[in-house]
This record gives structure tokens, C-alpha cells and sequence, in this order.
């Protein structure tokens, strides 16, 4: 029979502790600090590894004028949603161009 030291108890107790960092009570990934840990320049994979999976994804053609050109250029939109907490987050050339959220306002 294994005995119980108090070195494997504290052992547990950490395991359990850490296993929600990045989380809130209710485990949702949409945390503020989760939100600013997004940062214009990212990639989609990036993005993900922080909120996870978006909720809906939305592809709108954007008209780019630069110069004399214009040209047509996709831009994806990730939602993330928990309940009525959302964070959204634009994506232009494969980079996060934009970020908005309603964490910290009442929804």
C-alpha cells in the first residue's frame, strides 16, 4: 500500500490550482486578461491558442483604396462568445487589424 506524504498532497493541490490559469470561475477563456493578451499583428493560430476556437466566423470583401489603386481585399471577422460576453477580433492579411470586446461593460 503507497503512502501519503504531504510532498505528493502539495503536489495534487498545485496540479489543481494551475489547471485553470487563463480561465475564469466559470472556465470561459473570455477573460480579460485573455483579451489583452491579443495584440495587433497576430496570426489567427495565435489568437486561438489564447481564446480558442471562435464561436462564428464571418468573411466581408473590404474595398482598399492606397494611392491611386482600390482594390478588394477579404477581411475576417472571429467572434467569440460566452452568454452575452463577446470578443471580437478583425482580420486583414492574415493579422489581427482590430479588437473589441464588451468585457468589463454591462452587456
Amino acid at each position: 500500500m503507497r503512502q501519503i506524504t504531504s510532498r505528493s498532497v502539495a503536489g495534487f493541490l498545485s496540479l489543481i490550482l494551475f489547471a485553470g490559469c487563463g480561465q475564469n470561475s466559470s472556465g470561459s477563456l473570455l477573460t480579460p486578461a485573455n483579451y489583452d493578451q491579443v495584440s495587433i499583428g497576430m496570426s489567427k493560430t495565435q489568437v486561438e491558442k489564447i481564446l480558442g476556437p471562435p464561436t462564428k466566423v464571418e468573411t466581408k470583401q473590404a474595398l482598399v483604396f492606397a494611392g491611386t489603386e482600390t482594390k478588394w481585399e477579404p477581411l475576417i471577422t472571429c467572434r467569440y462568445e460566452d452568454g452575452r460576453t463577446f470578443i471580437e477580433i478583425t482580420f486583414k492579411d492574415e493579422k489581427v487589424d482590430k479588437k473589441d470586446s464588451n468585457l468589463g461593460r454591462e452587456p
